[in-house]
């Protein structure tokens, strides 16, 4: 006959047994995604895949405590060049809701968004922007205030799908992004409405939006892609555009290369300045706290200055 110590020890064994199998079922659970793409049973919070920088701010300001959301550009890539890992793959497809630029703007991210299938939550947030005010191959409407505007409703939309027990509570926070929008387009406006010049020359034609928006002309080096070459003569050309104008900056930009632009500069003799086109922010701008309107405001403060706008 066993001791009653044995039993003791018999009995508190059994329970040490079950409780840690009870931790293991609860950890089990709270890995897991709900079937129905609703918000993460274990977090609460739905997942959110976004192409790049601008959308990924727009995401995370409108999805908040609500939403894991997860950028597929890196931290100071230049997002024209992201090839995805099978990582990144298997997240477009099992996440809740996938945010994305389409117009040929990131190749690779297109075409695993096909691949994930219809019936899930996905938008191209160029397909928000009314048809009339899309340049057929520029997708760079980000870099006018009202034309983000409208991709801000298709992010809105296609939270409040993926999750439509809190499509209210994503639409007020829309609806305050929006405002911040509206109140950076009026300082644009003021601040670009009197000006001895109009012709800006940048480093690739990735402002065209911004110059419509505001009565400017530009004049880029080279074309949609950051990566492209000038063709032919065209740093001659635009070196005499700028002694017929009388401009005083060509402008480089973060993430790119500026020697092409140093080039023309040099040749043409005048300075060069830093325009933004926000397809991503620097490291020292990420360290720096910079937000999409922190470096709008910083574009139109070097707009004034080589435009010598009053």
């Amino acid at each position: 006959m066993r001791s009653p110590v044995v039993y003791v020890r018999m009995i508190l064994t059994m329970r040490k047994t079950c409780a840690a199998l009870a931790v293991v079922a609860l950890l089990a659970g709270g890995a897991c995604s709900d079937d129905d793409g609703g918000p993460d049973a274990g977090t609460g919070k739905i997942e959110v895949v976004t192409s790049f920088y601008v959308l990924s701010e727009v995401a995370a300001a409108i999805g908040g405590d609500l939403a894991n959301v997860h950028n597929l550009t890196p931290p100071g890539t230049e997002p024209h060049d992201v090839e995805l890992t099978s990582g990144q793959v298997d997240r477009i497809e099992d996440a809740d809701a996938v945010i994305y630029l389409g117009g040929g703007f990131q190749p690779a991210i297109e075409d695993a968004v096909e691949r994930r299938g219809r019936d899930k939550v996905s938008i191209d947030v160029l397909s928000a922007v009314p048809d009339d005010q899309v340049r057929d191959d520029d997708p760079h409407i980000w870099l006018a205030p009202d034309l983000l505007r409208a991709a801000v409703n298709g992010v809105r939309d296609a939270l409040g799908d993926a999750d439509p027990d809190n499509a209210v509570t994503y639409t007020e926070r829309a609806e305050a992004y929006q405002q911040q929008l509206v109140a950076l387009d009026a300082e644009m406006r003021e601040g670009l409405a009197a000006c001895e010049r109009k012709m800006i020359v940048t480093a690739h034609e990735a402002f065209h939006y911004l110059a419509t928006q505001y009565g400017l002309e530009q004049k880029a080096i080279s074309g949609l892609s950051p990566e492209s070459e000038p063709e032919g003569d065209r740093l001659s050309e635009l070196a005499d555009e700028i002694e017929r104008t009388g401009a005083t900056t060509v402008f480089t930009e973060e993430l790119a290369s500026p020697k092409t632009a140093d080039a023309l500069a040099r040749e043409a003799g005048v300075t060069t300045a830093v325009l933004d086109p926000v397809e991503g922010l620097s490291d020292t701008k990420r360290r720096a706290g910079a937000t999409y309107f922190t470096v709008m405001r910083e574009n139109l403060e070097a707009l004034r200055t080589a435009l010598g706008c009053t």
